[in-house]
């Protein structure tokens, strides 16, 4: 099967091709080029005029979708969030766990590895797993159960290690916790990621946790520590290092406007990564559902656990033309947020996040106001208006 995609424009890694054609054979990006140079041979056409042809995005905090937590660890519940996550765009992501019970989070990630490496599942590939504590903070510790959170250990660590069979690709700790410098250092020597959250750090502690080989912050402005004039804090540190990458969860919700830009100011196009942080209850109506085990009500399109905001409902689609709104920022560097720049921090540049020829034909088809209109996930083109 040759599909071939024309549409206004398409986003490379070198820039924007105007004008383009997208040529997808079996399953795989063939070729490309300008309608001015003339098409090439194909079995089917799909036209979108107007849009722009971008990577299929890579969402790297994801708790669940479609009615299933990640920590159920089963194949069914696993397929129904890698399979709605597809319809929205996503053609990669990893798997977060919520801080629990050492032997459920074990379980958890041995059933998840399994499934990463069966390469099985329909939809959004899952690359990895992003562990999302236990190793935070208690005062900024969020819904994160208090009796479940953990001191920096390499020893527990390197148990999760083994039991994911070396899956982990992130992992969020709070920097300023006894241990924890050499936790970071330990687990980036695997060549895990680290990303600085949930955590009460000060400036100091948390450019030691940088400097100890932290490359990212978890959901910026949440959890963590404000900036204050005399004691920036890590919200402060995360802003001012250039070299850091960042989360933000652009739902409106979650950071107001006017905080999305101030930080889209700071972090700017080669930093920014646009995350969903996204609950079981994504995709389904408003009531009752679990993250990691613990009931979360979602109303009004917030979830709240006990009165604290407990992850979101917000699909990786709605957040490029979030931000896009908020920031006024050019919607192909948007697209980059949500494809390039993920990929590039978990280190999977080599494979994800670009428009490349003979890659897997992972392609999202964004409007001029940057609405989502078709997807193609392993060469699998749906139109989505």
């Amino acid at each position: 099967m040759r599909s071939l995609l024309t549409a206004g424009a398409l986003l490379l890694p070198e820039g924007v091709l105007p004008d383009a054609w997208l040529l997808l054979e079996d399953g795989i990006i063939h070729s490309f080029g300008n309608r001015g140079d003339g098409l090439p041979q194909y079995t089917e056409l799909h036209d979108l005029p107007g849009a722009l042809l971008a990577p299929a995005m890579l969402d790297i905090h994801v708790h669940g979708a479609a009615g299933h937590d990640v920590m159920e660890g089963t194949a069914d519940g696993v397929a129904h969030v890698s399979t709605l996550l597809a319809k929205h765009g996503v053609g990669a992501w990893l798997p977060t766990l919520v801080t629990a019970a050492v032997d459920r989070t074990l379980y958890a990630l041995d059933g998840l590895a399994t499934l990463i490496e069966k390469k099985s599942l329909p939809g959004a590939v899952p690359l990895g797993l992003h562990l999302e504590g236990p190793f935070l903070s208690y005062a900024k510790r969020g819904v994160h159960p208090p009796e479940y959170l953990q001191a920096p250990s390499v020893e527990l660590f390197d148990r999760f290690w083994q039991a994911a069979r070396g899956t982990v690709r992130l992992i969020t700790i709070a920097p300023e916790l006894p241990g924890a410098l050499d936790l970071i250092t330990h687990a980036a020597s695997l060549g895990v990621r680290v990303s600085l959250g949930h955590s009460d750090a000060t400036a100091v502690e948390a450019r030691a946790g940088i400097a100890a080989g932290g490359v990212s912050a978890t959901h910026t402005y949440n959890a963590m520590r404000g900036l204050e004039h005399r004691e920036p804090g890590m919200l402060g540190a995360v802003l001012d290092d250039e070299n850091l990458y960042a989360e933000i969860i652009a739902d409106g919700k979650h950071v107001d406007p006017i905080a999305v830009r101030v930080f889209w100011r700071n972090k700017g196009a080669a930093r920014a990564i646009l995350i969903t942080d996204g609950l079981s209850a994504t995709g389904m109506p408003e009531g009752h559902y679990t993250l990691g085990g613990f009931d979360v009500e979602v109303k009004g399109g917030v979830g709240m656990h006990n009165g604290i905001v407990a992850g979101s409902v917000l699909t990786m689609d709605r957040a490029v033309s979030n931000f896009a709104s908020f920031t006024h920022a050019p919607l192909p560097t948007v697209a980059r947020l949500a494809s390039t720049n993920p990929a590039a921090m978990i280190g999977c540049a080599d494979s994800h996040g670009a428009i490349v020829c003979g890659r897997r034909a992972d392609v999202v088809a964004f409007s001029p106001e940057g609405q989502l209109v078709a997807t193609s996930i392993a060469g699998r083109f749906a139109r989505t208006q």
